[in-house]
């Protein structure tokens, strides 16, 4: 079922946030994408949603991940036209995913290392517009933006890190996967000392254990600051992982990376 690829067990051993302190929806006419925002510091968090999932999905993290002075959560919703067929109901993508089109001969799951969807170049080009829409608005110097996401907006984030030269101040990929994989290697070295933080987890039954691992050891192996983070757990976000992201945080100085 696709929709997993959103945050199913996402929120094991989280506390939800504050209702008083709910989100402000922002539009961003360029790039047609609302955006979700809790903060006001002018440096942005900009998180991507999973595959049938939304920002409301974020919400609970605003009161466990643990932002530097001046940060502000940006949540990215995912356009109305990629709505998927197969999710839960109110769900969004940043493209339809067919899964199983990428499952190999007796693989239980899928291999994305050699694909290229063309779904994934547009909704990067289109977060790419957004981000340029954000640090505007916000004031902010380019490469003081946090890009991330989980599953399929891990995989956007790492795109645009890996396939582009958007300035970043630190990459988050959170139960994401390698794919186009000659394409993104090429581009690490682009990106050498930039902070990645990538989590995984063991049990994961979406997207594929070994392949984070992969993609974490060529990061390293290309000269990024990698901070990899297994967990005994499946295609979710659990507390241990947020504590390793706020300590992530606290350790990566505010600053451009080429």
């Amino acid at each position: 079922m696709l929709f997993l690829l959103g945050f199913v067990g996402i929120f094991r051993g989280i506390a939800p946030t504050d209702a008083e302190d709910g989100p402000r929806i922002v539009a961003n006419p360029k790039s047609g994408i609302r955006t979700w925002e809790i903060g006001t510091g002018p440096l942005p968090f900009l998180l991507l949603h999973g595959y049938g999932s939304s920002p409301r999905d974020w919400l609970p993290f605003t009161a466990t991940i643990q932002l530097p002075g001046g940060g502000r959560f940006v949540f990215a919703e995912a356009p109305e036209e990629t709505r998927p067929p197969d999710g839960p109901i109110g769900g969004r993508a940043w493209w339809r995913l067919d899964l199983g089109s990428y499952r190999a001969h007796g693989e239980a799951l899928p291999d994305l290392s050699r694909a290229s969807p063309d779904g994934l170049v547009r909704s990067a080009k289109t977060i790419r517009t957004l981000m340029g829409e954000v640090q505007d608005r916000l004031g902010s110097r380019r490469g003081q933006m946090v890009l991330g996401g989980f599953s399929q907006g891990a995989i956007v984030s790492a795109d645009i890190a890996f396939r582009t030269d958007e300035p970043l101040h630190a990459l988050i990929i959170l139960s994401g996967t390698f794919v186009d994989e000659a394409a993104w290697t090429r581009g690490m070295s682009a990106r050498r000392g930039l902070p990645v933080f990538i989590a995984h987890g063991r049990r994961d039954d979406v997207l594929r254990f070994d392949m984070a691992e992969q993609l974490a050891a060529e990061m390293q192996h290309s000269g990024l600051r990698v901070t990899w983070v297994p967990f005994d757990g499946g295609h979710e976000i659990p507390a241990s992982v947020v504590t390793e992201l706020n300590r992530f945080l606290v350790s990566t100085p505010i600053g451009p990376h080429k």
